[in-house]
């Protein structure tokens, strides 16, 4: 399967001294599902940040590397022009704009477009992903559930129409039965919007059942990646991100040394 995002060996500095990201290097497959996982301050959320090009927002700068999205180099790129391109994210904490009703915030993922008829389609998909939604369309969002506004988030993002939706802790917060309600829904999406995604998540277990290969970050580097399924079976994320451990020979992640340097390109 042909890679639809690829990137390579960025490297990001915040405030012109503080290097976050160190040579980190992933691809995301045409409709496929990748994992990210980390310790919190690994460099995951700075990773998507860079992705959409939301970097100088806050004070932070892709000084090294490169990044593609269907062949075509989108690190110089603004971040209106790439979410044009067919990438969006789902950031972390449910930022919805609260003086606005549901419809409104959906209609916000759809300020790129101008086709009415099909914008008006997928506002109807949309509400038969999320039933919820449709009943509270004009209910300010500031009223509704955690759970709701997660919905909310996912739902405006997919107005875009993206070819890759990017999710930064989608589970954060929420209870275990809407959680597996959230992700059962981002699977039907995969599979029938054929949409790739690239997920931030903070519960190890659901996130590499749900996806097809995975990443693993620690201080800036990706350690470790590969299928799920041998990620599972690894006896370092055993350990350190499934909660299985024997006693005897539990260690330090220090000490686990499967990072390596992929060949650069030219940027």
């Amino acid at each position: 399967m042909d890679a639809l995002l690829k990137v390579n060996n960025i490297e990001v500095v915040y405030n012109e001294v503080i290097l976050v990201l160190k040579g980190i290097s992933l691809e995301v497959p045409e409709f496929g599902v990748v994992a990210l996982l980390g310790a919190n301050g690994a460099g995951k959320s700075t990773t998507l940040k860079a992705i959409t090009g939301i970097l100088e927002t806050q004070n932070g700068e892709l000084k090294e590397g490169a990044i593609e999205f269907m062949g075509r180099p989108i690190h110089r790129l603004d971040a209106d022009q790439i979410v044009k391109l067919g990438i969006t994210m789902v950031p972390e904490g449910r930022k919805v704009f609260d003086d606005l009703t549901v419809v409104e915030n959906l209609m916000i993922g759809a300020h790129t477009r101008s086709d009415r008829t099909s914008i008006k389609k997928d506002l109807e998909m949309i509400y038969g992903y999320f039933p919820i939604l449709a009943k509270r369309k004009d209910q300010l969002s500031i009223f509704l559930s955690g759970g709701e506004q997660q919905m909310l988030v996912i739902g405006r993002a997919l107005m875009s129409r993206p070819k890759l939706m990017m999710l930064d802790e989608p589970s954060l917060g929420l209870a275990p039965l809407l959680v597996k309600e959230i992700f059962d829904i981002l699977k039907t999406i995969n599979q029938a919007q054929r949409t790739a995604i690239l997920l931030i998540e903070q519960n190890a277990r659901i996130a590499l059942n749900f996806s097809q290969y995975g990443y693993i970050m620690e201080n800036g580097k990706v350690v470790l990646d590969g299928p799920c399924k041998d990620l599972m079976e690894n006896e370092d994320v055993k350990e350190f991100y499934l909660g299985i451990t024997d006693e005897e020979t539990k260690k330090s992640y220090a000490e686990v040394k499967h990072y390596k340097r992929r060949k650069r390109w030219l940027s």
